[in-house]
């Protein structure tokens, strides 16, 4: 009976042994689990069942992904047990220093989400990599270097330098390939101009003595905004490099290991000199570079209410993307308006080189001369290391011809003077009169104002009908009072846009708003349909060129971003007279 009961037990136990066995099991394991910052760690997430799917893991935040996942399955018999496992492996690089948990991942069984056991690893300084001449992770990073050429380390606040980010091989020891950014450099504390390159061109070159092959990656203008140590933090890149391990092939040819190699600029420390206050200008506003300033009129003699083109420019080089240019004063009787915004820039090793311009159009209202007054324009030169003031000639518009302000005035500065004439300008009321009598007036009967009169109906019945007529196919045309309301809106906004320029936050809310009315007039779509993606499709629906789209959404993605950067009143001009120009360009195709 003991016996029995034994035996009955020690099946029990097996049975209960091997449904543990059979449990469903999800775990995570690491190749090491203290590790240098420089260093990368293999982590594996495996599975002991079969129709497990739709693994997961999450977004990283301490580790970056250098490679993976690579699948794996496995499957054993031995003695009757069988085995089953599927791994997801993973070579992670820590971004941190510290205590840092490898990211739990899921995976989905029998209806159930399972998730991945915790790992801790802990993370130190960078450590030192033993330097082996055969090692190929060496020999690579021996023979590929990443650097940052900056044009001056030591400029003033606002003076204009340059970036330059090479890439250099050594082709006859090692072979580059698919590098790709995966850290970009940050430029806190300037601004900053990306300069576009459109292909990698190989070039040769020496870097610590030694002969390379290089490449441009990357290039940008910095104007520092404070003085002070400012940071470039590094640019990393990521390349495969193959390495000649020694041997050769059948045919002869070296044979290369793949390895992948991470290589930085680091950071670069910029030390930004103050501009000195002794002697600085009251009327300077941040210009540092080597400039020529003018005044100019297209016009110097023109009749009341003909209008005249004042232009005030800037030319030379320097931070000319920044500089806000001064505005004239008018005399009164001359009225101004708004000017047109105009740059012609390049960028150079040295910033930017050109010409920005404000154009004003000014109209007379009356004969008279009209000054205007000079202009001063201060900057600092950076050939002479000092600043510099410059001003213009004054300006005098005479207009002969035209209607009296009142009792025949000419306008000189901004106050009007009363003059008198000549004597015979002035003349007395007459004593003697000489009166003829009033010839009587002609017949109304069969007079031209007659017969004009009595066919007028005969004309305005069809006129009046042919007109009620298009009012009436006016009134019913829905889509089209849709866009006209919606036109008047969006030009409403635009000058909103355009009294709030100088105030960021309201010129980039109503110039936003603007162009959104427009695509609902122009496109005939609802605030609540529009998205990138739907302008584009519906503007490539309606054969708007693919350049002008792109521009289009780039404004309004500058509408966004420039809420929450520092701006400029010029730069707030140039983007209105840029979203003005493409809305009339867009019309004109849709037209």
């Amino acid at each position: 009976m003991k016996k029995n009961q034994l035996y009955i037990w020690c099946m029990m136990l097996t049975v209960f042994s091997s449904m543990v066995a059979q449990e469903a099991s999800f775990k995570t394991e690491v190749s090491k689990t203290r590790m240098g910052i420089n260093e990368r760690i293999r982590v594996v997430y495996s599975m002991n069942r079969q129709g497990a799917d739709n693994f997961n893991i999450p977004n990283l935040e301490d580790f970056r992904i250098v490679a993976g996942p690579m699948m794996g399955q496995s499957f054993s018999d031995f003695n009757g047990k069988t085995s089953f496992t599927v791994s997801y492996t993973y070579t992670m690089q820590p971004l941190k220093k510290g205590k840092l948990k490898i990211p739990v991942a899921t995976i989905e069984y029998k209806g159930k989400t399972l998730k991945s056991s915790n790992v801790e690893v802990t993370v130190t300084d960078a450590i030192e990599i033993p330097k082996d001449p055969y090692d190929p992770n060496y020999i690579a990073s021996q023979n590929i270097h990443l650097v940052a050429e900056i044009s001056n380390t030591n400029p003033y606040v606002g003076e204009s330098i340059y970036v330059v980010y090479k890439l250099y091989v050594d082709v006859n020891n090692v072979d580059m390939r698919n590098p790709r950014e995966i850290e970009s450099p940050s430029f806190n504390g300037f601004w900053n101009q990306n300069i576009d390159i459109q292909r990698w061109e190989p070039k040769s070159g020496t870097y610590q003595g030694k002969n390379y092959r290089y490449a441009v990656v990357k290039k940008a203008v910095l104007i520092p905004q404070k003085s002070g140590n400012l940071t470039i933090e590094p640019m990393t890149m990521e390349i495969q490099a193959g390495v000649p391990i020694g041997k050769r092939d059948l045919w002869g040819n070296l044979i290369k290991r793949s390895v992948e190699l991470n290589v930085t600029t680091g950071k670069r420390i910029i030390n930004v000199k103050p501009l000195p206050a002794k002697n600085k200008p009251a009327d300077f506003n941040g210009a540092v570079g080597d400039f020529s300033f003018a005044i100019s009129s297209d016009k110097e003699e023109l009749k009341a209410d003909e209008a005249a083109q004042i232009s005030v420019k800037l030319s030379g080089k320097g931070n000319l993307k920044l500089i806000e240019l001064p505005d004239i004063t008018t005399p009164e009787g001359l009225e101004k308006y708004e000017p047109e915004y105009k740059e012609n820039l390049s960028i150079t090793s040295s910033g930017f080189k050109g010409s920005i311009e404000k154009t004003y159009t000014v109209v007379p209202q009356y004969r008279g001369k009209y000054k205007i007054p000079k202009v001063s324009f201060s900057y600092f030169s950076l050939p002479d290391n000092d600043y510099k003031t410059i001003v213009s000639d004054e300006l005098i518009l005479n207009a002969p011809e035209g209607k009296s302000s009142g009792a025949g005035t000419t306008v000189v500065s901004s106050v009007k003077r009363d003059v008198i004439g000549q004597a015979k300008d002035i003349r007395f009321i007459s004593t003697n009169t000489s009166l003829n009598p009033v010839r009587s007036a002609s017949k109304f009967y069969g007079s031209t104002l007659f017969y004009g009169l009595l066919l007028l109906p005969l004309v305005a019945i069809p006129l009046g009908m042919l007109i009620g007529k298009q009012q009436r196919k006016r009134a019913g045309d829905i889509v089209g009072n849709k866009r006209r309301a919606a036109d008047r809106l969006a030009k409403k906004y635009l000058s909103e846009a355009k009294k709030q320029l100088g105030k960021k936050e309201g010129f980039y809310i109503a110039l936003e708003k603007a162009l959104h009315n427009y695509l609902k007039a122009s496109l005939q779509v609802e605030t609540s349909e529009i998205s990138k993606e739907k302008i584009a499709e519906l503007l490539q629906a309606r054969s708007v060129d693919d350049e002008l789209i792109t521009t289009f959404i780039k404004v309004l993605d500058d509408c966004d971003y420039a809420r929450y950067t520092p701006t400029t009143n010029v730069m707030m001009e140039k983007e209105y007279y840029n979203a003005k120009e493409i809305l009339a360009k867009i019309d004109k195709q849709l037209s």
